[in-house]
């Protein structure tokens, strides 16, 4: 549950959900990301959720602070229950063109590729957020095995589509950018499509994500 609720400048709710970074908590997060959404509150007019926070915008013209706190104070989450979220499945290519940090991976985890690989495939991810680039997800949470920090001099340019491991996340390029996660392969699928007015997000907060490993060739020949 929300532990404080205080103003963010003059026109934004800052909601307070702890400290920890753990599913349990990001659901809570999500479960009032979503269910503010459906009430389509008068005055809110933009929701950015994170690990454990939601911070809430709205219109000094249409609500206030201290109307919109108590809203918030007294929405019951548990009716929201019919705001299921979905599974994804991505598939993604790891051959070593696409997978630029794997040799050095396999020295900073002391496991072999294959075992990195075996490890990632097998795992349920869950989006706890987008965000950094647009439609960007992150997704938890990682074996404590494989767990890598970020690379000490990040890429000017990290390809689109390229998969990412970091600490206790993996995340998905929807664009070229600069970044400075650890590069282990990449997808075709395209994970944000920006000319969709609603609903631009492949992957969304409180989604659950699988990967699937494709060859070269699939990945050359795919079609959404």
């Amino acid at each position: 549950m929300i532990k404080n609720i205080s103003n963010l400048g003059d026109a934004a709710l800052y909601c307070d959900f702890g400290n920890e970074v753990n599913k349990d908590i990001n659901t809570q997060v999500i479960k009032y990301f979503k269910g503010i959404k459906k009430e389509n509150i008068p005055g809110v007019n933009n929701l950015t959720p994170s690990y454990n926070k939601l911070i809430i915008s709205f219109d000094l013209k249409k609500t206030n602070y201290k109307n919109l706190k108590n809203l918030i104070e007294n929405l019951n989450i548990d009716t929201y229950e019919d705001l299921k979220s979905e599974k994804k499945e991505i598939p993604i290519c790891c051959d070593e063109s696409f997978a630029l940090d794997i040799k050095d991976l396999e020295k900073n985890l002391k496991i072999d590729r294959e075992k990195i690989y075996e490890n990632f495939f097998k795992k349920n991810f869950f989006c706890y957020m987008t965000g950094f680039i647009a439609g960007m997800p992150f997704l938890g949470d990682l074996d404590i095995n494989m767990r890598v920090k970020r690379l000490e001099t990040p890429r000017v340019k990290v390809p689109k589509g390229s998969v990412g491991i970091t600490e206790q996340f993996a995340n998905i390029y929807t664009f070229e950018s600069p970044g400075g996660w650890n590069i282990i392969g990449n997808t075709p699928k395209k994970i944000f499509d920006g000319s969709k007015e609603k609903d631009p997000n492949f992957i969304n907060p409180g989604d659950t994500v699988i990967f699937k490993n494709i060859t070269k060739d699939q990945y050359k020949n795919f079609n959404e």
